[in-house]
């Protein structure tokens, strides 16, 4: 199993599976340390704002956004109504490559933003192309006739099978179609981040 490549490496330095894949879950049980030469590029305690500055890599990583994607989600966060830290989770859960992803309609967030691209989803009877593409109560995707006998679909339905998506969504896997029926609430939100930790990077900027 390859340790040392770009995204392995950068696993092993957030500490967790920003992929979702289970051969970084693997990769993460035989070298949980981080990649360096040596104990001594890992010794000392980071900085507040180093943790700081780690944590909303790690969130912009695992949810594969860009620096000025994801500052406009928290400046959106700031000047809504709601806990900041609680407004950023649902944003992000809310995003369709997400969405795909968390349905279990997607092995990754990569594939699901693939998928999304490819123009194999529509919301509400509409193809939909864009990955950020927002969610609200009451939409409903489904996958294009088209690309219902992609061969590329039949492992991720086998792997359906013993997947239990959020309670915020209705999932039919058998016709692959999603519900949002209400929204995300934070706690069910990936628990890998710490978006406190994002939100106290921000605001001191």
């Amino acid at each position: 199993m390859k340790y040392t490549g770009p995204k392995a490496k950068r696993c092993r330095r957030q500490g967790t599976n920003i992929y979702g894949s289970d051969k970084y879950d693997k990769i993460l049980q035989k070298k949980p340390q981080p990649p360096g030469k040596g104990p001594r590029t890992r010794l000392g305690r980071k900085s507040q704002f180093a943790q700081q500055l780690t944590e909303k890599q790690k969130v912009r990583d695992i949810y594969g956004l860009s620096e000025r994607q994801f500052r406009n989600i928290y400046d959106e966060s700031v000047s809504s109504k709601g806990q900041t830290g609680d407004v950023i989770k649902q944003l992000l859960e809310r995003r369709l490559d997400n969405v795909l992803y968390r349905a279990g309609f997607a092995l990754t967030r990569l594939q699901a933003r693939q998928f999304t691209s490819h123009g194999h989803f529509k919301v509400n009877e509409q193809r939909v192309t864009i990955p950020s593409y927002r969610l609200k109560e009451g939409d409903k995707i489904e996958v294009r006739e088209k690309s219902k006998s992609s061969p590329v679909f039949s492992p991720i339905l086998e792997a359906h099978e013993k997947y239990m998506p959020p309670g915020w969504m209705k999932v039919n896997s058998n016709a692959m179609t999603i519900e949002i029926v209400s929204l995300p609430d934070p706690e069910s939100a990936e628990q890998a981040i710490d978006v406190r930790q994002v939100v106290e990077y921000y605001s001191r900027k």
